[in-house]
């Protein structure tokens, strides 16, 4: 029996073309030619000569996409254009993958002479506790601030962020602003159907300081495309690469050492406050909000005005 042979029943792949892989093992065919006596390397090299290569997954199939894409990503544009011509604040959010503090192994390699010694198994029991990382990213200025959590992933805690930074940062670098646009993933804490969202953005924000906020959402299947997943949160993860976050306060440390050779910065705060999921906002409380949708992608794009404080009462 050739090899071939003993490989055609496990083979799989597109017949149109010489893409093919196989579902066994190069011990299994070393098996079934125990009469040629065949070694390892050997299968291995014929298995090339015949276009079979070891490959992983590939990602690659992007599934079905949103009708309004293209529209929603040039109103992006337009609006963060359209803000930055009248000299108003920028920013990109989002949450962090959570990560458990302890002796958990973290992906990544680094150079050193013995690998640390992590847990076997990643139980949560076993942990400090769960960061919740949430990033502040000024377009602008190209800074980032992170907020970690040690809670619950909600609107509330989104917007406190957000509060914090308009009462810290919002000041130093735009101190006449009078608008704030947000650019946010549609799911998540600042989810574009999360009503506590819009509620808090409401009283904290635009009622609060007395700006006016503008939320454009990515569309679902399209947060890469954020600008603090790929300029702030990628860098983040190489900067801790293989290094277990044994503390909030290391953690801590190595998200104030991200940078880049474009001049990134980041600061990292932590959060202790604790928050409390399903807060359901009612329809009466709604109606009393300054919000306005726009013409475009109304689902995904909005503005919020300051009320007057009889409109708030």
């Amino acid at each position: 029996m050739t090899l071939l042979e003993v490989v055609a029943p496990h083979t799989a792949g597109d017949p149109m073309s010489s893409r093919k892989w196989l579902n066994c093992r190069l011990r299994d065919i070393q098996e079934r030619l125990q009469a040629h006596a065949v070694s390892l390397p050997v299968i291995s090299r014929l298995l090339k000569t015949h276009d079979y290569h070891l490959r992983g997954n590939r990602k690659a199939l992007e599934g079905a996409q949103q009708p309004a894409r293209d529209q929603q990503f040039q109103h992006i544009y337009a609006e963060r254009a359209a803000h930055a011509a009248r000299g108003q604040p920028r920013v990109s959010v989002d949450t962090k993958k959570k990560e458990l503090i302890g002796d958990f192994k973290n992906a990544g390699q680094v150079w050193c002479r013995e690998a640390e010694r992590v847990n076997v198994h990643d139980f949560p029991s076993a942990a400090v506790g769960r960061a919740v990382p949430y990033g502040i990213y000024d377009l602008q200025h190209n800074c980032a601030t992170i907020y970690v959590g040690q809670s619950a992933d909600t609107p509330a805690f989104a917007v406190d962020n957000l509060v914090q930074w308009c009462q810290t940062e919002l000041p130093q670098r735009f101190p006449n602003a009078t608008e704030l646009f947000i650019e946010a993933d549609a799911g998540g804490s600042n989810s574009a159907r999360a009503r506590a969202w819009k509620r808090d953005l409401q009283t904290k924000i635009a009622d609060a300081f007395g700006l006016t906020v503008t939320v454009c959402h990515y569309p679902t299947g399209t947060s890469k495309w954020n600008p603090i997943e790929h300029r702030v949160f990628s860098e983040i993860s190489k900067t801790w690469a293989g290094c277990p976050l044994r503390t909030f306060a290391v953690m801590l440390e190595y998200l104030k050492d991200t940078t880049t050779q474009t001049g990134l910065s980041v600061q990292a705060h932590l959060v202790t406050q604790t928050y409390e999921t399903g807060v359901k906002v009612p329809d009466a409380e709604m109606e009393t909000l300054a919000i306005r949708y726009h013409e475009v992608c109304p689902q995904w794009n909005y503005t919020i005005s300051p009320r007057s404080p009889a409109q708030a009462a």
